[in-house]
């Protein structure tokens, strides 16, 4: 059975930081697209970075400076380094794998963790 459990979610003020995590089970994160969702109160959702392999294949405009994903083969866990985090980034924070993962979130495709909070205040 393939388990994605995230964690590292919480609550900053504007321009604070965050890692979130996202450990792995049943699944070899080299052998899929791993990636970052978030759905916002507005109920927006969408993928804001993946990767595959060492290749980071997307990072959505408003994060690429600031936003850093990566893989730890050792924990089998895939990561998300977010600094200077704004308001409007408050969110649910979904990770999720998948031979193609695509922007538009899709819950039914692929593998999805339960999601985390990260909220951001002014």
């Amino acid at each position: 059975e393939v388990q994605l459990v995230e964690s590292g979610g919480g609550s900053v003020q504007a321009g604070g930081s965050l890692r979130l995590s996202c450990t792995v089970s049943g699944l070899n994160i080299d052998d899929t697209e791993m990636g970052w969702y978030r759905n916002t109160p507005e109920n927006e959702c969408g993928l804001v970075s993946a990767i595959r392999g060492s290749l980071v294949t997307y990072r959505l405009d408003s994060v690429k400076d600031r936003f850093t994903i990566s893989l730890d083969d050792e924990k089998n866990t895939v990561n998300l380094e977010m600094n200077n985090l704004q308001p409007e980034e408050t969110a649910v924070y979904y990770c999720a794998a998948a031979a193609y993962l695509g922007t538009p979130c899709r819950r039914g495709i692929g593998n999805w963790g339960q999601g985390i909070q990260v909220t951001v205040s002014p």
